[in-house]
């Protein structure tokens, strides 16, 4: 049986992570607070913002920048997409 979490993006009861993916505190919390949906979400809109916005991952200012959209994507403020995104239609 998989576990359940009370999602802050979807604010409400979804599929939770089977582990924490960070280490430290902000991985707990994500993995407390975040369903795997979100999660997987997150991943996809970080490679795009990564790929498009060409930013380097040795660079501790792309690494902030991409810390600041993750919590803007989880708690629904408004985060940055790769220009010229159109989302699939569903």
């Amino acid at each position: 049986m998989s576990r359940t979490v009370f999602c802050r993006k979807y604010q409400k009861e979804m599929e939770g992570l089977d582990f924490a993916p960070l280490p430290g505190e902000k991985g707990q919390d994500i993995y407390n607070n975040v369903s795997k949906q979100a999660w997987e979400e997150w991943q996809a809109r970080q490679t795009r913002l990564i790929n498009e916005k060409h930013l380097n991952m040795l660079d501790p200012k792309a690494r902030e920048y991409l810390q600041q959209q993750m919590e803007a994507f989880f708690n629904n403020e408004g985060s940055d997409e790769a220009d010229g995104f159109v989302p699939p239609e569903e």
